[in-house]
């Protein structure tokens, strides 16, 4: 039973921006005999709950608590699973159907009332999961991620999507037996539009019903935990949906969003931009973070257009500098610090990450020392040098080869996903296959090459569904996936080759262990522009812990390739691009190599093998001696 006083101090809490849960306060609650529905609409003239109960009339108004603007009603008309909204008469007097913006379920698209719907609290049996989670530290952990659109990965026959029961049943063993370690949603709270994938929010602390109900998505994050794959989240705290019984202006006033409509209006999205500095929606935004980690046990949530919130010039139009003559949007910096604080000081081994796209503001690292206090930020600048890359003419890839090598300079600025991401295989861009120069045959041998450098570079990995296998055509947010090319040959191999790479990073420790370090990596040799080869090292904790990755990146076959090695000894290639099982014409790797002492730049010893053309290998030490002499490092340009 929850007392006055308990009522008072939650709302006390939620005016200074310090409930973060305050859906247990606000939105529809069951009592002894019945429910009690409050909402915050301050301005409002009044508030009435309608619904299917009520035949959607003003029979039953709430009544309004001054000191926090809140109106509430406690009756036992409305019975659960029965539709509500909030009838609010606006400060001009306008009134407006308007969504409860704490309800943990909707109905169906196009219907957007809420459900009232309880949900039975569920027997987790994901304790191994979680306790080997917090021992972990994942900076120096495999982490590989498979981005999904839930309702186009799969639909059925007849169009429809699935939801997270058949999803439970068909994605969860396909990602194992692809060997990711976490899979990654696009944005599944509900929203009114599908164009938007997800990314226009109405109700932040609701399934999308599109994907099914909250149980369903309980028991799939239960299961991808029995399976040891973690779930990430995509979630939207910068802006919201523009539409009239949404958030915006819901009591007439600028009540979620920023006062100035400069700053209020994102032009950019057509949305509407959240007011950072404002305390309740400090308290509404965090409290929806936190909902999403307890209740639906995910792992991690990456928090989309960081940018956006931390900037005020990024959005097209005019905008005016901060009180300190900036471009610094203070509101939105003090929130993303304030948000990362909650959340780590509530569970640490939550994984919390940055979709941002400037250099201008250190985003992981330690609060203390002015950064946000993300774990991981995505490297925009790292994904579109390399798409650039891989998209030329290799005829003139020489004179661009700092695109692939540049990221190898900064790499330890952030702690870093490298993604190759949704927003890279829409809206004319093509899919990743379809960016590779040349013929079918020498597209897939550069995607070959391409997820090869993605998986040996340091920092964590990202793919997008379907590139996987090299689809062909586009995404599209409202069609499956196109399942069918697995049909074909080289579609098949090609996702061999991904399941293949994916299982060699897991178990080579040296492309993980040390990540967050300098000595993880070392270049080999970044400076043969006339061949357009790059080489380099990924290194472990110990000595002999160690693996060479060169990369052809021309249609041109190389014999006696010579490699630098740090150590005497015999060397083992692991992995070949081109052999026949991934799509290519070897049908055998090379043979074992023994070093020479003859030196290669900042080594005292090389070996030589037949480099494949566009192709890639991963060659790893058989029998070494581990001692050496330094020689005087030759300088390298990178």
């Amino acid at each position: 039973m929850v007392t006055k006083q308990q009522i008072i101090q939650a709302e006390d809490t939620f005016l200074s921006g310090e409930n973060f849960y305050v859906q247990h306060f606000l939105g529809a609650h069951q009592t002894k005999d019945g429910y009690v529905f409050r909402v915050w609409a301050p301005h409002a003239q009044q508030v009435w709950l309608v619904g299917d109960f009520n035949q959607w009339d003003d029979s039953l108004p709430l009544q309004k608590r001054q000191q926090s603007g809140v109106w509430e009603i406690e009756t036992d008309i409305p019975q659960e699973g029965q539709l509500y909204k909030f009838k609010v008469k606006q400060a001009d007097g306008r009134t407006v159907l308007k969504i409860d913006p704490f309800a943990i379920h909707f109905e169906a698209r196009p219907g957007t009332a809420a459900v009232l719907h309880t949900v039975p609290v569920k027997k987790w049996r994901d304790g191994l999961w979680q306790g080997r989670k917090k021992r972990q530290k994942t900076l120096n952990r495999p982490l590989n991620i498979y981005e999904v659109h839930a309702s186009s990965w799969k639909q059925h026959d007849d169009g429809t999507p699935y939801h997270f029961s058949d999803l439970k049943d068909e994605l969860i063993p396909y990602v194992k037996e692809m060997g990711y370690t976490h899979i990654q949603f696009m944005p599944l709270m509900e929203h009114p539009l599908g164009a938007s994938w997800g990314y226009q929010l109405t109700g932040y602390f609701a399934l999308s019903a599109y994907f099914g109900t909250p149980e369903e998505f309980q028991d799939f994050v239960e299961a991808c935990h029995l399976e040891n794959i973690g779930v990430l989240v995509d979630w939207v705290p910068g802006h919201f949906c523009v539409n009239d019984d949404g958030l915006a202006y819901y009591d007439g006033t600028p009540t979620f969003e920023y006062s100035e409509e400069q700053r209020a209006k994102n032009r950019r999205w057509g949305a509407i931009n959240f007011d950072l500095g404002k305390p309740q929606v400090q308290s509404f935004l965090i409290s929806s973070a936190l909902f999403w980690i307890e209740f639906f046990h995910i792992d991690g949530i990456r928090v989309d257009a960081v940018s956006n919130m931390i900037y005020r010039d990024m959005d097209e139009g005019p905008w005016e500098p901060n009180h300190e003559g900036g471009n610094r949007n203070l509101e939105g910096y003090y929130f993303m610090q304030k948000l990362n604080a909650v959340v780590k000081l509530a569970h640490p081994a939550v994984l919390m990450i940055a979709e941002e796209s400037t250099s201008e503001t250190k985003i992981t690292g330690m609060i203390e020392e002015g950064a946000l206090g993300f774990d991981y930020k995505w490297n925009m600048g790292w994904m579109n040098d390399v798409l650039r890359f891989y998209e030329m003419d290799p005829i003139f890839r020489k004179d661009h080869l700092s695109l692939l090598s540049f990221s190898f300079m900064y790499r330890m600025q952030e702690n870093y996903i490298l993604p190759l991401s949704h927003d890279e295989v829409v809206h004319g861009k093509k899919s990743l296959m379809n960016k590779m120069w040349g013929d079918r045959y020498k597209q897939f041998a550069q995607l070959r090459n391409l997820y090869t450098y993605m998986m040996m570079h340091p920092g964590k990995k990202l793919l997008f569904m379907g590139s996987e296998w090299g689809q062909y055509l586009e995404w599209k947010y409202d069609h499956g996936l196109e399942w069918r090319d697995l049909s074909d040959d080289l579609n098949g191999k090609m996702q061999v080759f991904t399941r293949t790479l994916n299982q060699l990073y897991k178990e080579e420790r040296a492309l993980w262990e040390l990540d967050d370090q300098e000595s993880s990596l070392a270049v080999i040799d970044a400076d043969n522009l006339d061949e357009t080869t790059l080489t380099f090292m990924r290194q472990g904790k110990t000595k002999k812990d160690f693996v060479l990755i060169v990369l052809n990146l021309t249609p041109v076959e190389r014999h006696d390739f010579a490699i630098g090695v740090p150590y005497a000894g015999t060397y083992r290639e692991i992995l070949n691009t081109e052999h026949e099982q991934f799509g290519g014409t070897w049908i055998a790797n090379n043979a074992d190599q023994e070093s020479e002492a003859v030196p290669f730049k900042q080594y005292d010893h090389q070996i030589k093998t037949i480099l494949p053309a566009l192709g890639a290998l991963i060659i790893k030490p058989e029998k070494i001696k581990l001692t050496r002499k330094r020689a005087t490092p030759n300088k390298q340009t990178i």
